[in-house]
């Protein structure tokens, strides 16, 4: 039902039974909710516009004029789907076009569904951790070690592990105060989900990153940062998702250096000494 609406799909299970209405009948008429008012609105979904008016904002528009405008792009971007999907006949340059058309939308969905309150509770939790933990597997583990290499560069205390058996280890032995950020697309894989059940029983803090918010990741993460990836249907793996789910920790990693600027401009200024004697000198 509402495959054309990003915004929808992250937030319905959480949604009341009065704003579930209200989502279904916009989704159900999207060709024509654009030229309703909001007394029309409340009067199609035996509601007040009062509530109407509430459930825009809780979506983070302003009123219903803005949601109309973002539920418009959305249906204009879903009736384009098939520029997406890649066939065994494309040539490289019409590949290359719906592979970057992909990652673009997918950042744009991103961009709408993205908790900024959740980034700044993580950049919190980051700063003040013991220890830092990144998991996972496949893809997500080329996220992970990215992680790995930005993050030291505050100082902290941070290993990427995309083995389960390293993962299970350290977990055993995390505490609280420690913090592990896991990152996967569809939150689901079995393995890594019981490594980080191990150590939440211990009190460390979950930071999860995936592309479902209501996914088993997603469930047992005390902060979860979510991005919607647009997977072309001639793909199996979740490229656009990787791309994105970087994109999030390069906003993480934003937030936490303009919290502590003065230490993130010592240590890259200590950095870049380093890596400039390592340089061939100039011919």
């Amino acid at each position: 039902m509402f495959s054309q609406f990003p915004i929808f799909r992250s937030t319905y299970a959480t949604m009341t039974r009065t704003e579930k209405r209200i989502a279904e009948y916009i989704a159900a008429h999207n060709k024509t909710i654009i030229n309703e008012t909001i007394s029309d609105l409340a009067l199609h979904t035996n509601s007040s516009e009062i509530t109407i008016s509430r459930f825009c904002k809780k979506l983070g528009f302003s009123g219903l004029q803005s949601l109309k405008i973002t539920l418009a792009a959305d249906i204009a971007t879903a009736e384009d789907a098939t520029y997406h999907t890649i066939r065994p006949e494309d040539t490289t340059d019409i590949i290359a076009a719906r592979i970057f058309q992909n990652i673009m939308d997918g950042l744009q969905d991103t961009l709408k569904i993205l908790d900024f309150s959740a980034i700044d509770r993580a950049a919190d939790a980051l700063i003040a951790a013991r220890q830092i933990l990144v998991f996972g597997f496949g893809n997500s583990a080329t996220v992970c070690k990215d992680i790995e290499t930005r993050f030291l560069r505050f100082g902290f205390l941070v290993h990427a592990y995309n083995d389960s058996h390293m993962q299970g280890t350290t977990s055993a032995l995390a505490q609280k105060g420690d913090v592990i950020i896991a990152v996967s697309h569809k939150g689901a894989t079995r393995e890594l989900l019981e490594n980080i059940k191990v150590a939440k029983k211990a009190g460390v803090t979950i930071i999860g990153i995936t592309s479902y918010v209501h996914s088993p990741l997603a469930e047992i993460s005390d902060i979860i940062l979510s991005g919607m990836g647009r997977e072309v249907h001639f793909c199996s793996e979740a490229v656009s998702s990787r791309l994105i789910h970087m994109a999030i920790t390069d906003v993480l990693y934003m937030r936490i250096a303009m919290k502590q600027p003065d230490t993130y401009e010592e240590n890259m200024t200590k950095m870049r000494a380093v890596i400039a004697q390592k340089r061939l000198p100039k011919t």
